[in-house]
């Protein structure tokens, strides 16, 4: 039986039973002396004097009894061990009393509809204390949970703020908990605690699928509290219907959850995407059991609206540009329709197929330019018209996702940003650009033999630049709004013309464009196009070869539209004869540049193209015995236009097309003399010479302005390849490694001789072909030539003339005697005579085409001629003249009047000195 104790020593009695967490005695003595203990006071000794490491479930009870009052009725009869204040007399309590210091209920920062509730100051307070002192946050939920519906602000609390905190750091992110105690967080802003809440979400790919959870457990609860909330009074509502009153609640806290939503878009679009798509926003929380809460319904507004719009501004943040991430833009679209109760949107795949179209119907005119400025800055402001939740910004949305589906799929990688860039600027160089990666995208990675496909890439290309708008609206003057609004409906069909003859869709072509009685596009648009396309295959081609690769598929294109484009057309034939000149140098090696195969480009645009045949006699050995297929090769050049490029213009002097193809032909032969002469082929390079270049005075003729026949000049004076080559042929020695003659016929058996003969042939050749200031140095090659020629003859006589003496001398059987008889002379008279006449000359003073042209160029040789013919009447037949003198050689005479003439018609040019005659001599 315990004795009668004084109230000090209760009350000590009591902190002690406390102090050792003997509940059972306590709670005895709390009913025996309950007006002693009263509630304020029993309450302040379990706050300062229980262990907070106590699980709470021991003490529960003795709470509720507390909280009941029904501690004097309920408590079983139970001896309490008084002990320990036994020998304390009671001026001692009194003054150990005054020591005791015990903790008010109430702290800085408590909630205010607590204050007046000492069980609700005591459990906050005691879940403080057991959280700071021994961090045993799992428990605080044993201890709250039991008094949720003793006040209010016990379930507000539990939910907005140890809720939160505990999932925070023991449910959700166990392995990454916040260093904050449970009364520093609530001491937290708002912005920071939410930004405290979230720090780990997401951050790991495992947890993508928890974003949802963690949105709905943390932030969703966290919300339910006054104290989260901002309010002014406003005096009038919005006019507006469905609208909230300006500033009449706001949440710092929210702003901050959907400023890290924007975030999480722009740099870690997963996050976003998955967050939208696991959570329905501020109505879907999680509780955890602990009863339901509900907002004001303006409240419950502002956060649907807010989540809304950002949930729209993460569309237009997400930076990258893959089929992936534009799925998931059309997944937010979708999600925020059906919050606001719109018609679902199709997915992108099904969209593509449809096309949709889409106007601004309410004449809001959201595609301008100022608008623009919406998807970068604002975005979660009220006043950005693109991410108010509404019917027309979110298929605006839906539109841009599926313009920049579209491109992204072809193979040109397009952002939602980058497609609301097109379609507010409207700027046309940008749309352009932007068109022509898509379409060569379109023939890089789509299908060759697949017309499906071409069509619904023409379909797409045509629905993005007006968005279908001009198929459903009956007026011409409709507004042109897409992507490509810009562009002319003629440039993008051109651009899928060239992609259906790139990619061989010829059927398909001709079925559109040229079949079709709707003409996309005009007749004479449509051959610049196939041209174009045709020289476009014709630059990409890798291989000279016309069966091959991209000749035979320019060939393939010029024959595709036959109506438009026919064989009898001149780009046609220019084409056609390109085609034959590129492939006949495909049969030789070429290599214009150190390790760089030749191709077909380099012929069509290189500066000087009848240069490259002379890379091909340099690079193949004996080629120039196939000069034919050379000069064809060039004809070919010059019907293909190659010489007459705008870069070359021509001056008023440059032939017509056959006087060039005969300009041409000369400077090809020319090449080959050249060639054959650097292969040591003399022979060659003389056929070539006497056959071929000494035609080149001949001055082609042409028609005159007045319509006359006159002879063109300036070719003559263009050709200045055949006299150099001819000229070249002269200067040519005979060496051991020149190629001997295969057929002598009736020149001379004396090899050095029959050279020197055809060296001078050459020359006269270059005589009769140059122009007046090279005739000197002709000259002066020729005349060496005739001077070794001279010797050469003189040579060959002396000779013949000791093989005949030793033939004469030499005894035989049956010969006469050496001792010539007195009186008798050697006959050498004759044979001098003879070694005379069969002296050899020059072939330039012999040959009758010699002697033609010398009487045509000459005008001394027709006077030349009477004077010959009046001397051969006087002395016919007779060796001697009549004063005794032998008669002139025909050749000296041919020779005498040949060079006599230049020397009087040009000579005066060179400084030659007249020839003297002979009769004028005597």
């Amino acid at each position: 039986m315990m004795p009668l104790l004084s109230p000090p020593r209760i009350v000590l009695l009591a902190v002690h039973l406390a102090t050792k967490s003997d509940i059972e005695s306590l709670t005895t003595l709390a009913s025996q002396h309950s007006k002693i203990l009263r509630q304020d006071l029993l309450l302040r000794i379990l706050l300062t004097c229980l262990p907070e490491t106590l699980p709470s479930s021991k003490y529960v009870s003795l709470v509720h009894r507390i909280e009941s009052g029904t501690l004097d009725t309920d408590a079983a009869p139970q001896e309490v061990d008084w002990s320990s204040v036994q020998d304390i007399t009671d001026d001692e309590a009194i003054r150990k009393v005054r020591k005791l210091r015990l903790l008010p209920l109430a702290w800085d920062n408590a909630p205010r509809d607590s204050l007046q509730d000492p069980l609700s100051l005591f459990l906050i307070h005691r879940a403080h204390r057991v959280d700071q002192e021994a961090g045993l946050l799992a428990q605080l939920p044993d201890l709250i949970a039991p008094f949720l519906d003793h006040a209010p602000c016990i379930r507000t609390w539990m939910i907005s703020v140890l809720l939160p905190l505990l999932r925070r750091n023991h449910e959700y992110h166990p392995n990454a908990p916040v260093v904050q105690s449970l009364s520093a967080f609530e001491r937290l802003n708002d912005r920071a605690a939410v930004e405290l809440l979230l720090s780990e979400t997401g951050t790991r790919e495992e947890d993508l699928p928890y974003i949802g959870r963690d949105l709905r457990g943390l932030i969703g609860p966290w919300l339910y509290n006054n104290a989260r909330w901002t309010r002014v009074e406003v005096k009038g509502k919005s006019s507006e219907p469905g609208k909230h009153p300006a500033n009449s609640a706001t949440c710092q806290g929210w702003e901050q959850a959907l400023e890290w939503l924007t975030t999480q878009a722009s740099k870690s679009w997963r996050i976003a995407v998955k967050a939208i798509d696991q959570w329905d926003g501020p109505g879907d929380v999680d509780l955890g059991g602990y009863g339901s809460m509900w907002l004001e319904d303006e409240d419950q507004e502002y956060l649907e609206q807010g989540y809304a719009r950002a949930a729209l501004a993460c569309a237009y943040l997400i930076p990258e540009a893959s089929v992936e991430a534009l799925a998931g833009v059309n997944n937010i679209v979708t999600k925020i329709m059906a919050l606001l109760d719109q018609d679902p949107c199709p997915t992108l795949q099904v969209a593509s197929s449809l096309l949709p179209p889409f106007t601004d119907s309410n004449g809001e005119r959201l595609l301008c330019a100022k608008n623009a400025t919406y998807m970068r800055n604002d975005l979660l402001a009220q006043s950005n018209i693109l991410t108010t939740p509404n019917k027309t910004s979110t298929q605006l949305l839906h539109v841009l996702a599926l313009s920049a589906f579209i491109l992204t799929k072809a193979g040109a990688p397009c952002t939602i940003r980058r497609a609301g860039e097109l379609a507010f600027l409207q700027d046309e160089r940008e749309q352009k650009a932007e068109a022509t990666k898509l379409i060569h995208s379109l023939g890089a990675h789509g299908p060759k033999n697949d017309d499906k496909y071409w069509i619904r890439a023409r379909n797409e290309l045509l629905w993005l630049r007006d968005w279908g708008a001009e198929e459903v609206s009956d007026s011409s003057s409709v507004r042109i709004q897409g992507v490509f609004g810009q562009l002319k409906k003629d440039f993008l069909e051109v651009e899928c013309l060239k992609a259906f003859l790139s990619n061989t869709r010829y059927s398909l072509a001709r079925s559109i464009y040229e079949d079709s009685p709707e003409k996309p596009l005009d007749s004479q648009v449509l051959q610049d196009t196939v041209i174009s396309a045709a020289m476009n295959a014709y630059d990409n081609a890798s291989n000279p070869h016309r069966g091959r690769g991209g000749l035979m598929k320019c060939d393939d294109i010029i024959h595709a539209l036959p109506q438009t484009l026919g064989e009898t057309h001149p780009a046609s034939r220019r084409i056609e004869a390109l085609l034959r000149a590129t492939h006949a140098l495909s049969e030789y090696r070429l290599v214009l540049k150190k390790g760089e195969p030749f191709t077909p480009v380099v012929l069509r645009v290189h500066s000087d193209p009848i240069s490259i045949i002379g890379k091909v006699l340099e690079q193949n050995p004996k080629s120039y015995t196939r000069i034919q297929d050379f000069l064809e090769i060039g004809v070919n050049m010059v019907d293909a236009g190659l010489l007459t490029q705008e870069k070359r213009v021509p001056s008023k002097s440059v032939p017509d097309q056959v006087q060039q193809r005969s300009l041409v032909e000369k400077r090809i032969t020319a090449m080959c003399v050249d060639a054959a002469l650097t292969e040591d082929d003399f022979e060659t390079a003389y056929s070539y010479v006497v056959n071929r270049l000494a035609s080149a005075g001949e001055v082609p003729q042409g028609k005159s302005a007045t319509g006359g026949t006159t002879a063109n000049f300036g070719s003559a004076n263009l050709d200045d390849y055949s006299w150099k080559a001819a000229l070249q042929a002269g200067k040519y020695r005979r060496t051991a490694r020149t190629i001997r003659p295969t057929h002598i016929g009736t020149a001379s058996g004396n090899l050095d001789i029959r050279h020197l003969e055809q060296r001078m042939e050459c020359l006269a050749t270059a005589l009769r072909i140059a122009p007046p200031a090279t005739l000197q140095e002709i000259l002066n090659v020729f005349r060496k030539c005739e001077e070794e020629l001279n010797a050469a003859i003189q040579a060959e006589e002396a000779q013949e003339t000791a093989w005949d003496d030793q033939g004469d001398m030499q005894a035989m059987p049956g010969a006469f005697s050496k001792t010539v008889p007195a009186g008798v002379v050697r006959n050498t008279t004759a044979r001098s005579s003879r070694h005379a006449e069969e002296a050899p000359m020059s072939l330039f003073d012999l040959s009758r085409a010699s002697m033609a042209r010398a009487q045509r160029n000459f005008s001394a040789l027709s006077s030349l001629q009477r004077s010959e013919h009046a001397r051969s009447d006087e002395a016919h037949d007779s060796p001697h003249d009549s004063s005794g003198q032998p008669k002139a050689r025909k050749r000296d005479q041919l020779r005498e009047a040949a060079v006599g003439t230049l020397a009087s018609g040009v000579g005066w040019l060179i400084g030659a000195q007249p020839v003297v005659r002979d009769d004028e001599r005597d």
